[in-house]
């Protein structure tokens, strides 16, 4: 199955040249580019991409709401967006993996890491860039800008609290199953398991509720 992409950024260039990179791709085909982001939730709605991938701080609509629209939580079909910026970590981050983002990338990532993240979201899984969730959650540590959480009606196995920092830290499911020793299909139970349990659609989530909870002081 090709995955289809839509691709969304202010400069011309930057969305060129991210085309390029993933027309490249085997199994990967932009269908559509949009200059701003009004023009980003109309393309998607009209195209219904498989996944979109938008820049964070776009005119006439920004990356976050173009976002939220798509894939917040009222949203009763939502698509995959995965955000790439140029910019430093900052509240906007924080409210783009709110709105529903399913990954977040630098652009300074890397083509392969872009792949990834396209190929992750595509799947129903989501993929937030090593250095992009470390310094996240440095930045708010920092600012202490956090909701905090109640505590989970089930509480959380060891093992669940230890995937839950693994994903936090932005690990995909190999290599948490690499670090702990555990298979992949066991990596796919605990994740689906701490979902239900703290009632997050999705790993991202998983680790934003990992940082407001206290589990990466």
């Amino acid at each position: 199955m090709t995955i289809r992409v839509l691709v969304a950024d202010d400069q011309e260039l930057v969305r060129t040249g991210l085309s390029m990179i993933l027309d490249a791709q085997p199994g990967i085909e932009v269908v559509g580019q949009a200059a701003d982001g009004r023009q980003a939730v109309s393309k998607a709605r009209e195209l219904r991409p498989d996944v979109c991938l938008f820049d964070i701080r776009m005119p006439e609509l920004d990356g976050i709401e173009a976002t939220r629209r798509l894939a917040g939580p009222d949203v009763a079909d939502p698509m995959a967006v995965v955000v790439i910026t140029t910019f430093d970590l900052d509240e906007y981050v924080h409210g783009a993996l709110k709105a529903g983002a399913r990954g977040f990338l630098l652009k300074d990532a890397g083509p392969e890491l872009l792949v990834q993240a396209v190929h992750a979201a595509a799947a129903g899984d989501a993929l937030i860039a090593p250095n992009v969730t470390v310094r996240l959650l440095a930045t708010f540590a920092a600012t202490g800008k956090r909701n905090r959480v109640l505590p989970p009606v089930v509480p959380l196995t060891g093992r669940e609290e230890e995937v839950l920092v693994t994903v936090a830290r932005g690990r995909t499911n190999s290599e948490i199953a690499d670090e702990l020793h555990i298979s992949l299909s066991t990596v796919k139970t605990h994740l689906g398991s701490l979902m239900d349990k703290l009632g997050a659609r999705n790993r991202v989530e998983l680790a934003m509720w990992a940082y407001e909870s206290g589990r990466m002081d």
